[in-house]
């Protein structure tokens, strides 16, 4: 079995074309249809990734990204292409706002969800577990993130650009959850007022008494479109939060320039807005330009984070080598430990004719798993060397002719337990 992943992100895909595709009651009944082991998925305003465990993964995900209607905007990666594709996605290196610290709480939060509904296993773990360690490490050692713009503080200088100075100017954030508490975050000192709405009121009271600000009534939208300067909308609703009708009614009782940044998605704001005299409407797409600049002046950070992405996916190839080989060994070990207790008993039976008494048996026994541990040590420490040198045909060929190394019940189980420790503990002196 191998891993591999599905990407539709903002390199190559619309935000319509993002937002058509990343809803759960689209897409989880489609990925159900397909024979994956294993599956998590990351949902961003910017990214949707499907990764998966199971076989043929190729050709599987190649056929989901047809049924999902993505194929013409989607990115394959197989094997440790994924590997390396998720380390570059938690290290921030593939985010539209290169080194943003977003990614790493999301692509966390999106795998525990999996988890939880039963999805994602212990492959897949081990997998998402490195690569968030990755990007924590990336995060600490190179400047990558130091002074880089999250989605939120890239709206900012989205709107400073529009308006020029945010000072004496005031702000209503729709939607007091994680990325609008982030854009607020961002933008609180750079503003003379900041107006928070929630459906919710409570949640918008909490946030804006954390941040000094003032919470508004969301049925009151209308109202505060009249004297908000900036209007940053980032709620997760399904629909349509701030109709054309709404922001016509309000331009009525202004004359100044009104910013309208949609980063919600599915999008908050009604697309006809921009043709509206005095209001300018952007989304994610209009981030583009300021993620192109952030590029350029962060080109040797990330040359730097590729360095250790590629030498922590080479340690991590190791240590699913090692898992490799560990199977291979189980196999081994298992099989002979199968014959114990029958072949003690056997010669058990011809001892006992000499006169010897049952206290004889745990000696035979030790002395079996003895000769076995001794006999497979050379073959053992062969095969973790194969497995580190990518001979995995030779460990295909153990699992063949010894079986999937599952013990029967009534056998006994000190010989692979004894191994199994003896390759954690290897494991541990090599990491």
């Amino acid at each position: 079995m191998e891993i591999g992943c599905l990407s539709v992100s903002h390199k190559n895909a619309k935000v319509e074309e993002i937002e058509r595709v990343a809803r759960e009651d689209y897409f989880l009944p489609i990925i159900s249809s397909f024979p994956f082991q294993e599956v998590a998925y990351i949902l961003t305003c910017n990214r949707f990734e499907v990764y998966a465990f199971g076989f043929s993964l190729q050709e599987n995900l190649k056929n989901l990204s047809k049924r999902l209607g993505v194929e013409s905007v989607a990115e394959i990666y197989v094997g440790e292409d994924c590997l390396r594709h998720l380390m570059r996605v938690c290290a921030g290196i593939e985010s539209m706002i290169v080194g943003e610290n977003e990614i790493l709480a999301q692509v966390k939060t999106s795998f525990q969800k999996c988890e939880r509904r039963g999805l994602a296993g212990e492959n897949l773990k081990r997998v998402f577990s490195k690569s968030l360690q990755v990007g924590g490490k990336v995060r600490r050692e190179t400047a990558i993130s130091k002074g880089a713009l999250s989605i939120g503080s890239a709206a900012v200088e989205l709107a400073e650009r529009v308006l020029g100075s945010l000072g004496g100017k005031k702000v209503l954030i729709v939607g007091a959850g994680e990325m609008g508490e982030l854009v607020a975050k961002a933008i609180r000192n750079n503003v003379e007022t900041i107006l928070i709405a929630n459906r919710t009121f409570s949640k918008a009271e909490a946030l804006a008494k954390r941040l000094n600000g003032i919470a508004v009534r969301f049925d009151r939208l209308q109202e505060y479109l009249k004297v908000c300067d900036v209007v940053i909308s980032a709620t997760s609703a399904p629909h349509i939060v701030i109709s054309r009708q709404t922001v016509e009614n309000a331009m009525r009782h202004r004359d100044k320039k009104l910013v309208i940044i949609d980063i919600a998605l599915p999008r908050d704001v009604e697309d006809s807005v921009k043709e509206l005299k005095n209001v300018e409407l952007f989304t994610i797409d209009d981030l583009r330009a300021i993620s192109e600049e952030n590029m350029k002046k962060r080109e040797q950070e990330i040359k730097k984070a590729e360095e250790i992405i590629e030498e922590e996916l080479m340690h991590f190839k190791v240590y699913l080598k090692d898992l490799e080989a560990k199977k291979a060994i189980s196999a081994m070990y298992g099989l002979a430990g199968r014959f114990v207790d029958e072949e003690v008993d056997e010669l058990y039976r011809e001892l006992s004719k000499l006169g010897l008494g049952e206290e004889i048996k745990p000696l035979l026994r030790a002395f079996a798993i003895s000769l076995i541990k001794k006999f497979l040590s050379e073959p053992t420490m062969r095969l973790k060397l194969a497995a580190r040198n990518g001979e995995f045909e030779l460990i295909d060929s153990i699992l063949k002719v010894f079986g999937d190394g599952n013990v029967p019940q009534h056998a006994d189980e000190k010989i692979a337990e004894g191994e199994r420790k003896g390759i954690i503990q290897g494991n541990k002196a090599q990491s």
